[in-house]
């Protein structure tokens, strides 16, 4: 029996990024009381959806090749690397322009740009649940 999502891999990132902004667009509503899709799209905030993303591909890669194939350990470079970023560079050019819009009084610079460990570890976690439920689909 063919896996369709495993034949052709990007669909397994793809369905995690569906649903990690579906994800953030409600939750974005429960905190707003509004639909906000350009919120759910954008950067920052629960879950991380780049964090989702490499992670159901990480994942998609270590059930099809195995963890110790050289694809996978070319995939989890690039995954750390994106998971470090969203945590640490961007959460602090976030945190700076925090400051420089309240420095200047005008909020001229977009703020949530990073996320806190606790959203990249949901988009972890959601990469992981993606990647595994369709690997068995």
């Amino acid at each position: 029996m063919q896996n369709i999502f495993y034949e052709t891999i990007i669909f397994i990132p793809a369905v995690s990024f569906i649903a990690a902004v579906f994800i953030k667009w409600i939750l974005v509503k429960g905190q707003t009381g509004k639909w906000n899709m350009t919120r759910a799209l954008g950067s920052g905030g629960m879950p991380s959806v780049h964090t989702s993303v490499v992670v159901a591909l990480a994942t998609a890669f270590a059930l099809k090749y195995g963890i110790s194939s050289e694809y996978f350990a070319i995939v989890m470079a690039f995954t750390v690397i994106i998971i470090y970023d969203a945590i640490n560079v961007r959460f602090e050019a976030g945190l700076h322009a925090e400051a420089i819009n309240r420095a200047i009084w005008e909020k001229k610079f977009k703020e949530s740009l990073g996320h806190l460990p606790s959203e990249a570890f949901a988009g972890s976690i959601l990469g992981i649940i993606v990647a595994v439920v369709l690997y068995f689909l």
